[in-house]
């Protein structure tokens, strides 16, 4: 894959030789080999950028650092407590959704009754902060295969220090068909962050969540169109 790095202002902007490539690496599966290893290079890249501090800043991150998941990560923005904006996204996330995703809160492509869960993981990532892990699955329909796929999402600091961005990727198992594509939540790991140390969590750090069935959805696309602000995303995907 060939790539550019160019400046706009002080944001790094991507520009690929190939839209295909996005593509290609969109639809790597998320039980595959290549993506487990993918995936696990993804998050050593997030902790060696921490460079002995307990979270990255967002300009610390170069795109070209998790290469082989461009075309599935994303960076969301925190607009409210449990509710994270999408900025900027990969081509996957858009393929699973149908159309374009950025500005939407990243609850959407959960089904409702997963997302007060993904609101309760969204708070521990920026407040305590943490790392999450979601193990995900899309029950079949007509025109659109079961699926399967991780979540991963690690916090980021702002330009002002405070953790209110993160970076994530997001790899289904399966053809994605017509869409919308949206999952439940089978498994989540937290692991909350030591202060600047780069150690692993213990176990007994790690919680678990089996997602409930039936919790009463929030009405978070709603809100993030009312909470909609006019900053320019710091990672921009141009296709040529």
């Amino acid at each position: 894959m060939t790539s550019d790095l160019t400046d706009e202002g002080t944001r790094p902007t991507l520009c690929t030789a190939s839209g295909k490539i996005l593509n290609a690496l969109g639809r790597m599966h998320g039980d595959a080999p290549a993506t487990k290893a993918a995936l696990a290079a993804f998050e050593a890249y997030w902790h060696k950028m921490r460079n002995g501090a307990q979270v990255p800043r967002r300009s610390d991150i170069d795109p070209r650092g998790i290469e082989p998941l461009l075309g599935n990560a994303f960076i969301v923005e925190r607009i409210a407590p449990g509710l994270a904006r999408i900025r900027i996204a990969g081509s996957h996330l858009t393929n699973l959704m149908g159309m374009e995703v950025r500005g939407m809160p990243i609850s959407a492509f959960l089904e409702p009754s997963s997302r007060d869960a993904l609101s309760h993981h969204l708070v521990r990532l920026f407040d305590e902060p943490a790392t999450l892990r979601l193990s995900l699955t899309a029950p079949g329909r007509s025109g659109a295969p079961a699926l399967s796929g991780t979540l991963l999402m690690m916090p980021l600091r702002s330009d002002l220090g405070d953790v209110s961005r993160a970076i994530g990727c997001l790899v289904s198992e399966g053809n994605i068909g017509r869409g919308p594509r949206r999952f439940d939540i089978s498994d989540a790991v937290v692991r909350p962050l030591g202060p600047g140390s780069d150690a692993a969590p213990t176990h007994r750090a790690i919680k678990r969540y089996i997602a409930p069935e039936n919790v009463a959805f929030r009405a978070q696309a709603r809100t993030a169109d009312a909470l909609g602000g006019s900053e320019r995303p710091y990672l921009r995907l141009i296709k040529t």
